[in-house]
């Protein structure tokens, strides 16, 4: 297998996808907001707002909408119409659902007001160029869900809101790193696009980093939840000194909903946890979620590794090269700004639930439980290979 572009596949796919669960409204409200205490979610604020979507109907944006109607806001999504919600689906019949196409049908949104816009689906500069530009004189806010992709090459100690972010792809980068430069480039240009139409004081951009929770689509961080409920000798990648991020999707979802409700421009890094973590601190909480006995097996060579093709395990990814600071994103903005994290083991229990659910057909579990690549089938034989040295 060639590991430079396994590492590739999967970083494009979890930036591309990062951003579905047929369970009652009932048990997902109940994993909505038990971070800021009781009905959180159910709370409607003093102004009602007419928020757009943008998208909507994947897995960021159905927790923005259940949590903007239990606050008393109203939505409208914008998509093509090809993908049906998932989750929530009850309340989806509360949401006005315009249908058309960002790169050549915008038809649904002429002569139309609303509150503010959440831009999901900017997958291209130019489709935010045409829907602000669009959108500005009916619209107060626009908010655009951009990337920590936008800080590629992660090579400095610390990323803050105001670090450089490249807008064009350098013209000495390697075939490789051109494509990892495409997406940042193209949700830094996104970025532009927002605030040049709105303007700063009217735009809010928000970078999450990877984002974990029910309905996540890439399966990227399945292993951690299967794994740990299972027990056992289990492999912790990486030195001590390896910093990880993450987020809950749905702390991502309710606090940009506030940030709307605040009327809070600004551009953000949404990143957890609140405070500095290594790998090993975070199995050691996330194991907490089940009662089964496990004990760790550290493997801090770099080399070995990557030998073994060990790459990533999100939220862990091999610190070297143009990722050695891609888990060292300033939160401190976005913590100023109301961001707040549930706990990790609700964050685990939750996403193990919900992949045990009928809301995850048995053909993709089993999938996955199956791929001779995923970590789940090569730990063992990784482990055995690592104490023979």
């Amino acid at each position: 297998m060639d590991k430079k572009k396994s590492r590739r596949e999967f970083l494009e796919l979890g930036l591309k996808v990062g951003i579905a669960l047929p369970i009652t409204s009932s048990m997902l409200y109940s994993c909505i907001s038990k971070a800021e205490g009781k009905n959180t979610s159910q709370k409607e604020t003093s102004k009602k707002l007419k928020i757009l979507i943008l998208g909507g109907t994947s897995f960021l944006g159905p927790h923005q909408i259940a949590y903007a109607l239990g606050r008393g806001h109203s939505v409208s999504t914008f998509t093509r119409g090809k993908t049906a919600p998932t989750i929530y689906k009850d309340l989806f019949k509360e949401v006005e659902q315009l249908v058309g196409d960002r790169e050549d049908n915008l038809t649904a949104l002429e002569n139309r007001k609303w509150d503010v816009v959440i831009d999901n689906s900017g997958r291209r500069a130019e489709w935010t160029k045409k829907t602000a530009t669009l959108l500005k004189d009916n619209c107060d806010l626009y908010l655009y869900t951009s990337s920590t992709g936008v800080f590629y090459p992660y090579v400095n100690s610390e990323f803050k809101e105001t670090s450089k972010v490249f807008d064009a792809i350098p013209e000495d980068a390697t075939e490789d790193q051109k494509r990892d430069f495409q997406y940042g480039v193209m949700k830094a240009n996104s970025e532009n696009e927002a605030i040049k139409q709105f303007g700063i004081d009217r735009t809010i951009v928000v970078r999450p980093t990877y984002m974990l929770g029910p309905a996540d689509r890439t399966d990227r961080f399945m292993h951690w939840p299967l794994r740990l409920k299972k027990g056992g000798e289990i492999l912790i990648p990486g030195k001590e000194e390896d910093t990880v991020q993450y987020i809950d999707v749905r702390d991502v979802a309710e606090w940009m909903i506030r940030l709307l409700e605040d009327r809070s421009a600004g551009t953000y890094n949404a990143v957890g946890p609140k405070a500095t973590e290594n790998i090993l601190d975070f199995v050691t909480e996330a194991k907490k979620t089940f009662d089964a006995e496990s004990s760790f097996v550290r493997i801090d060579n770099y080399d070995f590794l990557k030998d073994n093709n060990v790459f990533y395990m999100i939220p862990w990814i091999l610190p070297t090269d143009n990722y050695a600071g891609s888990a060292k994103i300033n939160n401190s903005m976005a913590l100023a700004n109301g961001l707040s994290f549930r706990p990790l083991k609700e964050t685990i229990a939750d996403v193990y639930n919900w992949w045990h659910s009928d809301a995850v057909s048995q053909e993709r579990r089993d999938k996955f439980a199956s791929n001779p690549n995923s970590m789940l089938l090569r730990e063992a034989a990784i482990i055995k290979k690592w104490k023979a040295l």
